[in-house]
């Protein structure tokens, strides 16, 4: 019922122009695009998006922070990578805690949030207040369910590297992303330098993907850490 009437409220907004027929609406999740079906706060995300991708980090906090009321921060994951890219872990962890408390089933936030508390404290491995799934519940990407494990010491590098190898080219690609801010997390700069380099080359995120803001992200981070 829930997801008929969620349905039903995106495909309104459509209807009335509220929400952006582009392609770059690929870039949002189906949940962002629902939470700016209400107008004013969807110019600023795609400003932060965009500022994001030119390396303005800070620019694209700024927007994304215009783009919520004062007092709001959930569904908001896009200034949470931001945080991470500012170096500002603690709003970066919260961002993501925050998004998880609407969305407990959302991986990638779980993930991104084990990253910042391992950049605050690299020498407590698995971090400490680590989120977790709901019991019994699971990722529905198999690569996924892998980088969940991976942040929470319950998988290896080989056990995700091998799973991108055998998959498909957004598996290779997310298994090198994941593996890539895992390393980098963890002080392994060498490492993550090789990850993340070898992600901005797969043939997902130079054709198949490539309007995938994660692609931006692995872009973003390759040049802030001058690794081109």
């Amino acid at each position: 019922m829930l997801r008929s009437i969620l349905l039903s409220i995106i495909f309104v907004g459509a209807a009335n122009g509220l929400l952006p027929s582009s392609p770059s609406t690929l870039n949002v999740r189906p949940r962002t695009r629902l939470f700016l079906a209400g107008g004013p706060n969807r110019q600023n995300i795609f400003e932060g998006m965009d500022l994001f991708r030119k390396g303005d980090i800070q620019g694209s906090i700024d927007k994304f922070d215009a783009s919520v009321p004062p007092g709001s921060s959930a569904y908001l994951w896009q200034r949470g990578i931001s945080y991470y890219y500012n170096d500002d872990f603690a709003n970066g962890s919260k961002q993501f805690r925050d998004d998880v408390l609407q969305s407990p089933l959302d991986v990638e936030e779980i993930v991104w949030d084990a990253a910042c508390l391992l950049r605050m404290d690299p020498e407590t491995f698995p971090p400490k207040n680590v989120m977790s799934l709901p019991k019994g519940k699971s990722d529905r990407r198999p690569i996924m369910s892998i980088v969940y494990k991976l942040f929470r010491g319950e998988a290896t590098e080989h056990d995700l590297a091998d799973a991108g190898h055998k998959g498909g080219p957004s598996e290779e690609f997310y298994s090198l992303l994941y593996l890539g801010l895992f390393c980098e997390a963890r002080g392994e700069l060498s490492k993550a330098e090789s990850y993340m380099r070898s992600a901005a080359k797969t043939k997902y995120a130079e054709v198949v993907g490539s309007r995938d803001y994660m692609v931006d992200v692995v872009k973003v981070h390759c040049s802030l850490r001058h690794w081109t």
